[in-house]
């Protein structure tokens, strides 16, 4: 099973996914980024008027995959997370806190180190509140600095459009290379000529991740 941040998909990928028998699930989203509906940084909120329901960390690390197990026969061991850019940080962020939980993450294009970009600054200290140490936990390249065993970790598979426009101020995808290679965990990085930051770039590339999932979480 894995569960994909963010709306990603077309008909191939239904099609390989079904080729590898396993399950997919996303969540619904909206087509506007707004605080609060799309633009939710898969955070647990600690700051009114969002955090007495706004746990979106908990929903997929625990209630997703407990509803997904509940309601359909799949082995929850072989769990694995992918995503597309504000998805794709949460991919990244959720893979790295629960590394027995996921054997398999991958990204299209994320916000790799949202304490170092305008939306992080923005949606951040909306949810989280102005204490810059507890934004840590929900960036990439940070939590790359404190993995003790980055090393022993499955393969990262991440790609980015080089036509991207949002690749130089909010992405931050040069310092998500540095920071695996300083920690030492394994990364496929590919940097795609003439793909931008749309629905596209994503079907193109699609079922290289599939694929990459299978072959994380054995087939």
């Amino acid at each position: 099973r894995c569960a994909p941040l963010n709306d990603v998909g077309g008909p191939r990928l239904d099609i390989t996914w079904l080729r590898h028998a396993s399950a997919l699930t996303q969540p619904l989203c909206q087509q506007h980024l707004r605080s609060g509906k799309l633009a939710g940084f898969y955070v647990d909120a600690r700051q009114a008027p969002w955090s007495e329901h706004f746990k979106m960390r908990r929903y997929i690390e625990e209630e997703l995959p407990s509803l997904v197990g509940k309601s359909f026969p799949v082995d929850m061991s072989r769990q694995g997370i992918t995503g597309h850019s504000m998805g794709g940080h949460g991919a990244l962020t959720i893979a790295f806190k629960n590394p027995d939980q996921y054997k398999s993450v991958s990204a299209f294009a994320p916000i790799a180190a949202p304490m170092r970009c305008p939306w992080g600054d923005k949606a951040l200290p909306r949810y989280l509140g102005p204490d810059r140490e507890t934004w840590r936990a929900y960036d990439a390249t940070e939590l790359l600095a404190r993995m003790p065993d980055a090393k022993a970790r499955p393969r990262l598979l991440v790609d980015v459009g080089l036509a991207d426009q949002f690749l130089g101020l909010q992405l931050n995808i040069d310092t998500l290379e540095q920071a695996c290679a300083a920690a030492g965990y394994p990364l496929t990085l590919r940097r795609h000529a003439g793909y931008d930051h749309g629905y596209y770039f994503i079907s193109t590339f699609m079922a290289d991740h599939l694929r990459h999932h299978a072959a994380m979480l054995g087939e």
